[in-house]
């Protein structure tokens, strides 16, 4: 469905009935929050969240050459992955800058791509002007949709709904399963540094399955909006494409690195990434926390020392589960060590922050990278 302010997910009508503040985001007209950011931010940390991610594109890789091909695409490594495995990574161009990031699902006939919203067009044409003879492309985007279960008690609340062994499926790893008799792609990942579970399912199929978490939820299980996932996932230091990464940063400069591997010949980048590393990265993405709580800052906002500006914020706010301002920021070569006091300009004021390596919150049920 498409409105005058974007495309609707199959659950919008839902969202709707629930009282959301329904917003333009990615093309799409989404659910900001619905009782409030603040309390479900805390509902992910402390119990149980459920989210519409169905604004997210699904890319189908098919063919003898498909895991090949999917390797050569991104950064980490694919290739030897098991059927059954996600793996996240960096998508780059020639130059090393990032297209966006993804999640690569091995399967036994396939290779499923899962890419951002705001990304999507782009990296069709950016996948398709690539295929290799015997690699097929199909965009399942419109008819599939994605449903998140976050917080500590996901596994305990899904459990009950599934067929799946739950307790037996490790992080980054996904199963074929039913939840309330939906057939669906289960997997364990999640972008709130809480346990949880992304749930792809058939789009004809999707409100039946909103229907049957809710009530199965009850009061137990809060409605996220685009508000709350975003401090949850500042919080433990995941990046927000558009903010913290885009087409003028590398993976490395953004903290990345373990995605790349550089042993790996032919993917798309790998010189570039290579020379940048041996020359060494000029500004790197890191974490400030500053000296005053009460300041926040925000995306933009200039880093200086002694009146020179030094870099820049990509991602601020005030941590909920921190009741603290903190952000996000590229800063130059030499300035980026653990403990060195910089400052961030917020409304002509240098805000005193210091240097700190996200992830900020240390107490998620899922540990970040």
């Amino acid at each position: 469905m498409t409105g005058s302010q974007g495309k609707k997910t199959a659950l919008f009508e839902d969202h709707v009935a629930l009282g959301a503040k329904m917003v333009p985001f990615a093309g799409y007209i989404m659910p900001l929050q619905y009782e409030g950011q603040l309390a479900e931010h805390k509902a992910v940390r402390t119990g149980l969240g459920l989210f519409d991610l169905s604004h997210m594109g699904e890319f189908r890789l098919t063919g003898a050459g498909a895991l090949a091909f999917a390797d050569s695409l991104v950064t980490n490594r694919i290739e030897g992955t098991d059927p059954g495995q996600v793996i996240y990574s960096p998508m780059c161009r020639e130059d090393g800058t990032i297209i966006d990031d993804l999640l690569v699902y091995t399967m036994e006939d396939s290779v499923l791509l899962v890419v951002n919203a705001a990304n999507l067009d782009k990296d069709r044409a950016w996948i398709e002007g690539r295929l290799p003879q015997g690699v097929a492309f199909a965009d399942e985007s419109d008819d599939t949709s994605l449903l998140a279960v976050q917080g500590p008690d996901a596994e305990s609340f899904l459990s009950a709904l599934t067929d799946a062994d739950l307790a037996g499926l490790s992080y980054y790893r996904f199963t074929r399963a039913t939840v309330a008799g939906i057939p669906l792609l289960l997997s364990r990942t999640g972008y709130t540094g809480e346990d949880g579970f992304e749930l792809y399912v058939d789009s004809d199929h999707a409100r039946a399955l909103w229907k049957a978490l809710t009530e199965a939820g009850g009061e137990r299980l809060t409605p996220i909006g685009l508000a709350a996932r975003d401090t949850l996932r500042f919080e433990v230091g995941y990046c927000l494409y558009g903010n913290d990464i885009d087409d003028t940063t590398t993976p490395l400069e953004a903290g990345l690195g373990w995605t790349v591997k550089l042993d790996k010949p032919g993917f798309i980048g790998r010189d570039a990434l290579l020379s940048q590393k041996e020359a060494g990265v000029p500004r790197r993405l890191v974490g400030l926390e500053l000296e005053s709580p009460r300041a926040v800052p925000r995306q933009g906002y200039d880093v200086v020392l002694d009146d020179e500006i030094v870099g820049r914020v990509t991602s601020g706010t005030f941590a909920p589960s921190l009741s603290r301002g903190l952000a996000m920021a590229y800063v130059r070569k030499g300035l980026t060590k653990k403990g060195t006091v910089l400052a961030v300009d917020i409304r002509g004021k240098a805000v005193a922050a210091t240097v700190t390596r996200p992830p900020f919150y240390m107490d998620g049920t899922r540990k970040t990278n």
